[in-house]
C-alpha cells in the first residue's frame, strides 16, 4: 500500500510491539508516534512531533504533567528501575487530572500515594526522560519474587522469526508461585521444526533479549 498524503501517525491505547512499528515504517516510510494516557488523565506522555523517536517508548511527559516512576511507598525510583507510572499531584494538582471516582471514595484514595496519582501501569524511565511500558500492575507475573511484565516477553518472542503471534500469561507453579506461560502461533516456515529444539531456542532468545529469569517455562503452540 502507498500513502503519499500520510505525514504523521499517532497511536494510543495499547503499547505497540517492535514488529508492528518496524513493519509500519517499512510500508509507509512514516514513524509511529506513540502516546500514553488514561480516562483519568488524558494524554500524559507522548512522542511529540519534532522529538527524537525511540521505537517502543511512550515518549516523555507532556505539560502540565510531571510524570515519574515510583515504588510502593510513592518514592521516585532511580533511572532505569521499574516501578509504577505516576503523576505528581503535590504541591500542585494538574488541572486536567480527574477529581475523583464518582461515589467511590475508597478507589479514589487507593489511587493516591504520597505526592502522586498512581496509574496502575508499570514502567521504566530512561536517562532522557522517555517512559517505557512494562505492563499493567495487576497483570504482572510474580515468579519466585521476580516481577515480570507479559508485554515485554511477548515483544521479545515476536522478534524471533519463528513467531507469528504470541500471548503471555501467568501460570500457577508449586515452587515459584507463578511462572511465565507463552501461547505461540508459529510462522509457516517453522511449523515442521522439532518442537523441543524450537522451544529451547525461543527460551534462549527471551533470556538474551530481556533477562534470564523472564523466559517462558511453559508454552503451547498453535499451527
Amino acid at each position: 500500500y502507498k500513502f503519499p498524503s500520510l505525514k504523521h501517525c499517532v497511536t494510543g491505547g495499547e503499547a505497540l510491539n517492535p514488529e508492528v512499528l518496524a513493519k509500519w515504517k517499512i510500508q509507509t516510510g512514516v514513524d509511529i508516534h506513540e502516546g500514553y494516557g488514561q480516562t483519568e488523565t488524558v494524554a500524559i506522555c507522548a512522542n511529540m512531533k519534532g522529538m527524537k523517536i525511540k521505537p517502543g517508548s511512550l515518549g516523555r511527559a507532556v505539560p502540565p504533567y510531571d510524570v515519574q516512576i515510583v515504588d510502593d511507598r510513592g518514592a521516585v525510583v532511580p533511572t532505569g528501575e521499574e516501578g509504577t507510572i505516576a503523576v505528581r499531584v503535590q504541591p500542585t494538582r494538574p488541572f486536567c487530572l480527574f477529581s475523583e471516582y464518582l461515589d467511590n471514595p475508597e478507589k479514589t484514595a487507593a489511587s493516591l500515594c504520597g505526592d502522586f496519582y498512581l496509574t496502575g501501569d508499570r514502567g521504566v524511565m530512561d536517562e532522557e526522560g522517555y517512559v517505557w511500558f512494562v505492563g499493567r500492575a495487576d497483570d504482572i507475573i510474580n515468579s519466585a519474587g521476580y516481577r515480570i511484565g507479559p508485554f515485554e516477553v511477548e515483544s521479545a518472542l515476536i522478534e524471533h522469526p519463528a513467531v507469528s503471534e504470541a500471548a503471555v500469561v501467568s501460570s500457577p507453579d508449586p515452587v515459584r508461585g507463578e511462572v511465565v506461560k507463552a501461547f505461540i502461533v508459529l510462522a509457516p516456515a517453522f511449523v515442521s521444526h522439532d518442537p523441543e529444539k524450537l522451544i529451547h531456542e525461543l527460551q534462549q532468545h527471551v533470556k538474551k533479549v530481556t533477562a534470564p529469569y523472564k523466559y517462558p517455562r511453559k508454552s503451547e503452540r498453535e499451527i
